[in-house]
């Protein structure tokens, strides 16, 4: 079986500046058409789903919650206190350098562990079940919904903002 680094954190890293992209040019959006960072970062795609700042959090939750529950290392505590683009990109910051400092041995019989979730008492899953069917989707998930919800605010971003960057080669 394949390392979960090496189909989890790479990806997290990848989106993460991606979303990082998004922000940056929802920010200037907003600065041009002189709209508050709040109009944009409380907007969400449905009255009942996370505003846009939320989805952010939750995916920055995921990335730093996967890499410590499944290398078995304290999972640090951001108190969802952020209000601007900055503050939502220095969170991103903090999670990209936690993913930088992980390697593939940290990993290391992660997917024998048993997982659990405190909002699903009495129930876990092991460690590649947490990672395929949960973080990932989960992750991807939120980052998605935080891109649309920019697009949705008029922010000209497309698929390139989204996935960040492509491996190309020259032939």
């Amino acid at each position: 079986m394949q390392n979960i680094y090496s189909y989890t954190v790479p990806l997290f890293t990848k989106l993460l500046k991606g979303l990082k992209t998004v922000l940056g040019k929802a920010e200037k959006h907003a600065k041009d058409l002189n709209l508050s960072e709040e109009s944009i970062l409380s907007d969400a795609l449905a009255p009942d789903m996370f505003p846009l700042k939320k989805q952010v959090q939750i995916a920055c939750d995921n990335a730093k919650g996967l890499v410590s529950r499944l290398t078995q290392n304290e999972n640090p505590v951001h108190p969802d206190s952020e209000v601007t683009f900055a503050e939502l990109q220095s969170r991103i910051d903090t999670v990209l350098e936690m993913l930088e400092l992980v390697t593939a041995k940290d990993f290391d019989g992660a997917e024998k562990l048993k997982i659990t979730l405190p909002y699903f008492p009495g129930k876990y899953m092991m460690g590649d079940e947490y990672a395929i069917d949960y973080a990932l989707p989960n992750f991807v998930f939120h980052v998605t919904t935080a891109y649309a919800i920019v697009r949705k605010n008029g922010v000209q971003i497309g698929k390139s903002d989204f996935m960040h960057s492509l491996p190309f080669k020259d032939i």
